[in-house]
């Protein structure tokens, strides 16, 4: 197991400077390193050629080395393989890209975004267990 040090959590947020935003593909590669930890590029495209196969070592290597240049990772180099890490919590980025969803595409409106959400794109399962973690926390 490879040890980086933890990803920065809790930043005053006049402190931060912009963050950057991932595109569809480095949020793949992201899931896999908040999954696997502290991880080399052999370890994640071998994560990857499970979803898909024809994934190119090369691809992968190239987009790791972006996304720590765009600071979205952090890279130990002490060791012959460098290990990379996530730059941010998976719970920080997703609250990040949430804030910016819900300010660009729903006017700043939380309600509109769950609201769109569940009419469009929750299940009659998933409604279920919103509903019973709405009475939870109603009680409280």
């Amino acid at each position: 197991m490879h040890v980086l040090p933890a990803p920065d959590v809790a930043m005053p947020k006049s402190s931060k400077a912009k963050l950057p935003k991932p595109t569809t593909a480095e949020l793949d590669l992201l899931r896999v390193i908040w999954q696997l930890g502290p991880s080399t590029v052999k370890d994640v495209h071998q994560a990857r050629l499970h979803e898909k196969p024809d994934l190119p070592y090369a691809t992968v290597l190239r987009l790791m080395q972006v996304m720590h240049g765009k600071g979205l990772l952090k890279r130990d180099e002490t060791e012959r393989s460098h290990v990379y890490a996530a730059a941010q919590a998976q719970d920080q980025l997703q609250t990040n890209l949430l804030r910016d969803l819900i300010y660009k595409a729903f006017a700043g409106s939380g309600k509109a975004l769950v609201l769109s959400a569940l009419n469009q794109h929750v299940t009659a399962q998933e409604r279920a267990e919103i509903r019973r973690l709405l009475e939870e926390t109603s009680d409280e």
